[in-house]
């Protein structure tokens, strides 16, 4: 009984005094977070109390499992699995730490920066570094998991001798993929291309919605997803709306006759920016670009701050002039000049 009664009494105080460690910690971090309005960061290391409280019942179990003869017979492999645990929770712990610290300074930063472009270059730089200490801090935990087995050491001699050759296999075989590494690296600190500009890449026009090491998800107009590996975006052209700023200009066409009133017809489009919302107010400009034998070719030139109010712009300028061509100057619009054919002889 003594024997059963031992190992179930120091497994349940372990247990109670993770779970009321993790209570404080999680207690400190609310009085924290209520007192420090000015930061989230004591609010997001809020998520850190789990991983927290397994490394700590580990850590605890590791000290008193032999003392108190939990599964005396089986003692080695007790040890070795909580070892194994130890080491994914300090690294699960480890991740989330650095992810509360980088995502509470960038909110401070996005708060404070007044440059929109510049909030979405730290965002997309913050998103790489993030993904890159999270497989770091994965690949080193797992090799010191795989160390813990006695056949991996033994190996090891071995596996450093012929290193030299996988690593020149293994380049190889994974030259695309270490490239699109590269370029994801190269897009975060070259500022090539960020999170939320506006891109034209195959013809097809969206905005990037997520960028990793290896691959970038640009979201179309209707609501599709483009996933491109980023190495596209550092070895092909493309546009970049939102390079430099993302203020548009644009442009809209009409086909009218040549009896046209185009004196009247700027007034009316300086009237039609006006009641239009997404009009940012730079240009709204209006003149006859070519003619042809039956028709003059009248382009307006209109601003927006973005592609997507540049779009609704161009949209209800288009619309709205041809109502009001239609229903006050209906001579103005393009004619098909009829006439019959002469008389046989």
């Amino acid at each position: 009984m003594e024997n059963a009664l031992r190992p179930a009494t120091v497994v349940c105080a372990v247990l109670i005094l993770t779970l009321l460690a993790g209570w404080v910690l999680d207690l400190l971090l609310r009085q924290a977070d209520a007192r420090h309005a000015e930061t989230p960061l004591w609010g997001l290391l809020r998520r850190c109390v789990l991983p927290f409280r397994l490394v700590l019942a580990t850590a605890a179990l590791q000290a008193a499992y032999r003392p108190a003869r939990v599964l005396p017979g089986r003692a080695a492999a007790v040890g070795h699995v909580l070892t194994l645990v130890q080491i994914a929770s300090t690294a699960w712990l480890l991740v989330a730490v650095a992810t509360a610290v980088v995502d509470s300074a960038y909110a401070r930063y996005a708060a404070s920066a007044p440059d929109d472009a510049r909030v979405r270059r730290v965002r997309t730089q913050v998103t790489l570094i993030q993904r890159a200490l999270t497989a770091v801090a994965v690949v080193v935990a797992a090799a010191a998991m795989l160390l813990t087995f006695p056949a991996m050491r033994t190996v090891g001699a071995s596996v450093l001798a012929s290193a030299g050759v996988l690593g020149i296999v293994a380049g190889i075989a994974a030259q695309s993929t270490l490239g699109n590494l590269f370029a994801g690296l190269q897009i975060a600190f070259g500022d090539t291309v960020r999170i939320g500009d506006t891109v034209v890449v195959d013809k097809e026009w969206g905005t990037v919605e997520e960028i990793t090491l290896t691959f970038l998800v640009v979201r179309t107009w209707d609501e599709r997803r483009i996933t491109m590996p980023v190495s596209y975006f550092t070895s092909k052209p493309y546009e970049n709306w939102s390079r430099g700023g993302s203020q548009m200009t644009g442009t809209v066409f009409w086909h009218l006759d040549h009896s046209a009133p185009v004196a009247l017809i700027r007034d009316q489009l300086a009237e039609i920016l006006k009641d239009v919302p997404a009009w940012d107010g730079r240009t709204g400009s209006l003149a006859v670009t070519d003619t042809t034998p039956n028709t003059i070719v009248v382009r307006a030139v209109v601003t927006a701050k973005d592609a997507d109010d540049l779009w609704t712009v161009r949209c209800a300028v288009r619309e709205r002039l041809i109502t009001w061509l239609a229903a006050e100057h209906p001579h103005a619009l393009p004619r098909v000049t009829t006439a019959e054919a002469p008389p046989r002889d």
